[in-house]
């Protein structure tokens, strides 16, 4: 063997070996790769660590305060010093309330990024129906560019048997190779389909990613929401109830903390004719403030105001869902329904159609333009029932989302 050929032999054994695997989705595991490895929520998820941040210093006393003080005459002979420590106290249930008010901010910042998820999976969903439906669109188109290739290779074979015309054949070759460039723009189509899902799935630019599956047949979920499923709608009603608390914890703010400390003094004094003195005192102090000017009304009256618009936020929010999730519901209905038909009813007069143009045409009663109308419309057909199902599962991705089942 040359040295060169095993150079290359060594260059695609080092890179079989050193390639990343292919990331495999498919409709059930989409939203637990999202949940998994999309780098948005694992960014939302930091706000879990703030909150919680935020808890550490909740509900503490104030620092104590060293005080300390020294006095003397300009000769020096006489003096004063003294030591003292101090430390706030709040008269009212603030600290309790203050800790209270961050473990329900930690509850409500793990509901929201639980929307976080459910918002990106539902967007990677709706990528990976647009991905499913072209590629099963892909198929129709080269069925059909399959079936018009035979058509004109049997032209052909009989034109050469003198039982046919060659421009016969050649008009079914154009439209052959008309669909199949109708199938390459598919490819386009799908491969932005792609780009765009794999930064939700959390995938590197030279990964591989290979969606697995078809789109199933349409199937209507029960009727019916329940909001509380929805993180979103946990997250307001957890908002609704930390502005109540937040009400209290400014009320306990209209009386501000006393303050109580311990002291040690000492003092030198000379008194003619006896000399120098020395004296120590140990004492207390308190200080309490006196409400005379403020009792917190501003911030108790803002405090209530945001309560209020918590409430309306969260009743709003819970009509919605119930709203949504009926009119994707109804939408999902219509779309089934139009598959049905098109299904049950057109398709099978299409076929029977183009069966019965290609028969006529082969016994001389009809010419290939008619046939070829008959297979597009055929075509048309299956697009449309193939377009119909993919917006029906666009909608219950979006049903799915607004009842909380992602």
């Amino acid at each position: 063997m040359s040295i060169f050929r095993l150079g290359v032999v060594l260059t695609l054994v080092f890179s079989t070996l050193h390639a990343r695997p292919a990331v495999v989705v498919t409709f059930a595991s989409v939203a637990d790769r999202v949940r998994a490895q999309n780098p948005d929520l694992a960014a939302a998820r930091m706000r879990i660590r703030e909150a919680e941040g935020r808890a550490l210093a909740a509900g503490k006393l104030a620092n104590p305060e060293l005080e300390t003080e020294f006095e003397h005459n300009t000769g020096f002979n006489e003096g004063r010093i003294e030591i003292g420590v101090s430390q706030k106290f709040p008269i009212t249930n603030r600290l309790a309330i203050e800790r209270s008010v961050s473990q329900s901010e930690i509850a409500a910042a793990k509901a929201e990024v639980e929307d976080v998820a459910r918002r990106l999976s539902a967007e990677a969903a709706e990528a990976l129906v647009e991905v499913l439906a072209l590629r099963e669109e892909r198929g129709l188109l080269d069925e059909q560019s399959r079936l018009t290739r035979e058509l004109a290779d049997t032209i052909r074979d009989a034109a050469e048997r003198g039982e046919g015309s060659l421009l016969d054949a050649g008009q079914a070759r154009v439209e052959a190779l008309q669909v199949a460039t109708e199938a390459r723009q598919l490819d386009a189509r799908e491969a932005a389909a792609l780009g765009a899902l794999k930064p939700l799935l959390g995938m590197r630019a030279d990964e591989a990613l290979v969606v697995s599956g078809s789109l199933p047949p349409a199937t209507l979920p029960a009727a019916g929401a329940d909001p509380d499923r929805r993180a979103d709608y946990r997250a307001a009603k957890l908002e609704t109830a930390t502005a109540d608390q937040r009400v209290a914890l400014e009320h306990a703010k209209s009386r501000e903390d006393i303050e109580g400390g311990i002291f040690a003094a000492a003092e030198r004094t000379i008194d003619e004719p006896n000399g120098a003195e020395n004296e120590g005192i140990i004492g207390l102090r308190f200080r309490f403030p006196l409400p005379l000017w403020t009792r917190n009304e501003g911030g108790i009256a803002e405090a209530e105001a945001a309560r209020e618009r918590k409430r309306l936020e969260t009743v709003a929010l819970g009509r919605g869902i119930e709203l949504e999730a009926a009119s994707t519901r109804d939408e999902m209905r219509e779309w089934k329904q139009l598959v049905d038909e098109i299904a049950t009813e057109l398709l099978p007069l299409a076929e029977e159609q183009a069966s019965q143009t290609e028969a006529a045409w082969h016994n001389g009663q009809s010419d290939i333009q008619t046939v070829l109308r008959a297979r597009e419309q055929r075509l048309k057909l299956a697009a449309a029932k193939l377009d119909a199902l993919k917006n029906f599962h666009l909608a219950r991705v979006r049903h799915q989302a607004a009842v909380g089942n992602l």
